[in-house]
């Protein structure tokens, strides 16, 4: 999935999420979950690798 998919996805999921719990009276409980799920679902992406600390840095900060 492209970053721009991705971002689609989830400007989709939380529009739809904001208005099933903005309207408390007309959403059910199992709206609520749905919403809620495709939060979730919209958000789950290919790990991204985060950058480690070299050694170097690691025995610096370890010295502070």
């Amino acid at each position: 999935m492209t970053p721009e998919e991705q971002i689609t996805k989830m400007k989709k999921a939380i529009t739809q999420a904001i208005k099933v719990m903005g309207d408390r009276f007309g959403s059910t409980e199992t709206d609520v979950a749905k919403a809620i799920d495709e939060l979730k679902a919209s958000m789950q992406t290919a790990p991204v690798a985060v950058p480690q600390p070299s050694q170097s840095q690691a025995a610096v900060a370890a010295g502070a």
